[in-house]
């Protein structure tokens, strides 16, 4: 073997620091929380993004090799069977594995990072960029400790791509089209949603080939075998078509055959379906509509999610900025480095699609700065090295680019020390989750919001309705109809939508071949009791209507977290299915600060209860209240209630929940809904459910019809 050059070991050397500098900065949260018991679950802290437990869901069921029909586990998918593969190879206990993933693996940005300031001749760029993009606000958020999502490869891989692509570019050799190829598989496999970023890289390779190089003609094979990786075909089936270009490509005997080989690519492109899914992501995150309506049967709307989630929502300019360089100066600074460099540089304008990706977080929510993070951090620290060069000796140079990079550095390190986000669930709520896993069977179903699904599905080991994948407004709008409506009526859905549930996965699976049309649950429901208006068939649960055969058990897990987007949850059933108009949002205010003066409470917003007249101000509109109830909790963790009827006429009732120091403003529909009835006042319908866990952190409820 050869010896090591200066420049590799440099390299080596750069991606080594730049690595440790990433790791040590994201094991700050774990030594912040360090001996913090409300954190941790066998033995280990506890991740911190709900969707964790969707791939830790189907990595436990991968090596247990165990999971039942239709529980929606992801065993298929790569981010399970990676963290299955070092869970089972690794000296580690699997919650260490999940936590730890995020470091380890985010960190790696770092290496094309400094592999393409390689390929400028500017080493000391590549070090300044990876120091800044493994910690900025964007891109730490997401790979942070116990952020175990596909993030933590996610703009890894298109990095990785990006420097395949200059290095093909730059070299005109065939290993960086193999590599470039593979980079998309292994990037598809990860994460599917990958098409939009993939296809904008060949777009704007296709556009340099035709205005400047067009008689190059590796630059046609480069798109073909980036087309070919791309189709919309199995992973299994890609991988040897593209082996087979391969071969063909370094044949002399084909070249002449190099633009009809791009041509089938691209018809294979777009034959396969290809362009679709990023039509469907450009829909969902920039055409979104607040209500969405079915193009077939009934046409129902259902309330469209994309509006509550705030990954997806507008952001103002400077949050948008603070996110992807850490302060707004060094956004600006970026912005304007990046220009000179690809001025100096224009392979680096290859790094555009990164950018506009980044960019699109302008309409489509701030989940899309992260792809801008490292392209911009490029932009900053060449701004740095310039700077540098002009010093007239080798040790002012490195105390400026060393004083400049800490500056740039600091609003971000100062983000990830004050960056404190809490676990998905604290100990006790798992504790409560465990001993559901005892109490129910693998296929009964646990109703409950979607932010709970995941963590439900993991700790209990049971079915749930919609999660944070499963969330469309057609399967929200049964659950949020349960949650916020009288027992009687929400009992009765339950039972139809986990039985239609199931029967509308058994036809499926019976008409797998077969171009069927399978509507939403509501929708079958209305017609298969005899409406053509949903609206009727949702009165008709008031009366003694005929349920379906119960084929298994059905719980609620009603979690006192809940009571902060009680609203959000009614919104998606706040709706007439029939024609999309929002009704008119039911009276619900809750607050954690107020200040008692004799017997005026002050609420905040302007919300006064005087409690000696028993009346309610709400926006200078002094109102009768019908109930005070209080709530507190005994020494044996029993509920004890206290309510006084004041005004049988009135709409507006107060409750204050003593142990949580919450007060709730609610009108009657609300006070009389499930959640309210059975979480925050216990009364519930004996003839209707059964407690079976009680705590003041959650409660659980089995169906009994």
């Amino acid at each position: 073997m050869g010896t090591l050059t200066n420049e590799t070991r440099l390299t080596l050397l750069y991606i080594a620091l730049a690595f440790a500098f990433s790791v040590a900065a994201r094991m700050i949260w774990y030594y912040q929380f360090s001996g913090f018991e409300q954190f941790m679950f066998n033995g280990q802290f506890m991740i911190n993004t709900n969707d964790g437990y969707f791939w830790a869901e189907g990595a436990r069921d991968i090596l247990s090799g165990v999971h039942q029909e239709n529980d929606l586990s992801p065993v298929g998918l790569a981010a399970s069977q990676l963290t299955a593969l070092f869970a089972y190879i690794l000296p580690f206990s699997f919650e260490s594995v999940i936590l730890f993933m995020p470091v380890i693996l985010s960190s790696l940005i770092v290496v094309p990072i400094i592999l393409i300031a390689k390929s400028l001749d500017n080493l000391e760029l590549g070090l300044v960029a990876a120091l800044l993009a493994s910690i900025g606000h964007s891109y730490y958020n997401r790979t942070m400790i116990g952020y175990y999502d596909t993030d933590m490869l996610n703009i890894v891989l298109p990095m990785l791509l990006l420097w395949s692509i200059i290095w093909a570019v730059k070299t005109n050799e065939n290993k960086y089209l193999l590599i470039t190829a593979l980079d998309i598989l292994v990037y598809r496999w990860w994460y599917p949603q990958s098409y939009s970023l993939e296809f904008s890289f060949f777009g704007l390779i296709l556009f340099y080939t035709l205005i400047w190089d067009r008689k190059n003609l590796y630059n046609y094979k480069l798109l073909a075998i980036m087309m070919f990786a791309m189709v919309n075909l199995d992973g299994f089936i890609r991988f040897p078509i593209v082996l087979l270009v391969m071969y063909i490509f370094k044949e002399e005997k084909f070249q002449k055959y190099i633009y009809h080989i791009l041509a089938i690519s691209v018809i294979a492109f777009f034959a396969s379906g290809g362009f679709d899914p990023i039509w469907a992501q450009l829909k969902g995150y920039v055409f979104k509509d607040a209500v969405t309506a079915a193009e077939e049967g009934l046409k129902l709307h259902f309330y469209s999610v994309v509006q509550t989630v705030r990954e997806a929502g507008h952001i103002p300019f400077n949050v948008f900025a603070e996110r992807i360089s850490g302060h707004v100066i060094t956004f600006v600074l970026a912005i304007v480095g990046f220009i000179y460099l690809a001025y100096r540089h224009k392979i680096m304008l290859l790094g555009l699609p990164l950018i506009g990706l980044g960019f699109l977080a302008s309409v489509g929510g701030l989940r899309f700065t992260i792809y801008a993070v490292p392209v911009l951090a490029f932009g900053v620290a060449f701004l740095i090295t310039e700077v540098a060069r002009f010093m007239p000796t080798k040790k002012l140079k490195f105390l400026s680019i060393t004083a400049l990079s800490l500056a740039v550095l600091y609003p971000n390190i100062a983000h990830v020390q004050d960056y404190k986000v809490p676990t998905v669930f604290n100990s006790d709520e798992v504790k409560i989750l465990e001993k559901l896993k005892d109490i129910a069977q693998r296929e009964d179903y646990v109703v409950a919001w979607w932010d709970y699904g995941y963590p439900l599905r993991y700790y209990s080991d049971v079915k749930t309705l919609i999660d944070g994948g499963k969330h469309s407004g057609d399967v929200n709008f049964p659950i949020s109809f349960m949650l916020t409506n009288p027992q009687d009526v929400s009992a009765k859905m339950a039972r139809l939508d986990v039985e239609y549930t199931e029967k509308t996965f058994k036809l499926a699976k019976d008409n797998f071949d077969k171009n069927l049309t399978i509507f939403s649950n509501i929708e079958q429901m209305t017609k298969e009791y005899g409406f053509s208006d949903t609206n009727d068939f949702l009165l008709s649960l008031q009366t003694d209507i005929k349920l379906p055969k119960k084929s298994r058990d059905v719980y609620f897990y009603l979690p006192y977290r809940m009571i902060d987007i009680y609203q959000t949850v009614e919104m998606f059933s706040n709706i007439n299915l029939m024609n999309g108009e929002m009704k008119n949002r039911s009276l619900y205010y809750v607050t954690k600060m107020f200040k008692q003066e004799q017997n005026i409470v002050n609420l905040g917003n302007g919300v006064l209860l005087d409690l000696k007249t028993a009346t309610i101000t709400i926006n200078n509109q002094k109102m009768p209240i019908k109930r005070f109830a209080q709530t507190s909790y005994d020494k044996d963790m029993k509920l004890q209630k206290d309510i006084k009827v004041s005004n049988p006429m009135a709409d507006i009732n107060v409750i204050y929940m003593s142990n949580y120091k919450t007060f709730l403003v609610v009108d009657e529909k609300t006070y009389n809904s499930l959640y309210i009835q059975l979480m925050v006042l216990e009364e519930y319908d004996r003839t209707l459910f059964e407690e079976v866990i009680m705590t003041p952190h959650a409660k659980v409820y089995k169906l009994k019809i």
